[in-house]
């Protein structure tokens, strides 16, 4: 029993040394080493101060912001501990009431245009930092108003931080919603507050 004991033993604690620490540090430390942003969570700053991360989405709602998909990730939506979709099926009255308020205000923001799905319908991760470039068009009109900035110089923003598919082939054309907010208060700062910082988009 012991000789057929011992071995198992030894190779279990040997195994758990390798798979379980020292595997997991060299990674680590070479991940760290070798792409040190992405490492640290891909974090974007502003003044010094973090403001968010360009792979996780951010509940921004003021008027004169490009604002995301919706989520369920999380009490208030885009919460990093709490990714989830909202589990309802196509026959919840919750999951279509939901819609039927959000179409009712896309409409009354923009009641021209048609309105792009990736606006009406949460992600599986509820965490998507990147809308479709049509959803970021269809917010123009309301953006343009709060920011007193012409429609086309948002078109240009847009076209600027579009991102084509991966390879020319896999996925959609996107707009990571971070990086086109930060780069419109750079541009063209809100009027009641000039040093607005980015993170107050999100309250």
């Amino acid at each position: 029993m012991r000789e057929h004991l011992r071995p198992a033993l030894s190779l279990l604690v040997l195994f758990s040394l390798l798979c379980g620490i020292a595997y997991p540090l060299a990674v680590t430390g070479l991940a760290q080493l070798i792409f040190p942003r992405q490492a640290a969570g891909s974090l974007a700053s502003k003044d010094g101060q973090v403001i968010g991360s360009w792979l996780v989405g951010q509940n921004f709602s003021q008027p004169g912001y490009f604002h995301g998909r919706p989520s369920a990730a999380g009490a208030n939506g885009n919460d990093a501990s709490a990714s989830s979709g909202s589990n309802l099926g196509p026959t919840s009255k919750a999951l279509q009431e939901r819609i039927a308020t959000t179409l009712t205000t896309l409409k009354a923001e923009n009641p021209n245009a048609a309105i792009p799905a990736d606006l009406v319908y949460a992600s599986g991760s509820g965490l998507d930092p990147q809308i479709s470039p049509a959803a970021a068009r269809f917010q123009i009109p309301r953006v343009a108003a709060a920011r007193g900035v012409s429609a086309e110089a948002l078109e240009r923003l847009i076209n600027e931080h579009s991102q084509p598919r991966l390879l020319g082939v896999l996925g959609e054309p996107v707009v990571n919603l971070l990086a086109l907010n930060y780069a419109l208060d750079a541009q063209s700062p809100l009027p009641s507050a000039p040093t607005t910082a980015l993170s107050e988009g999100s309250r």
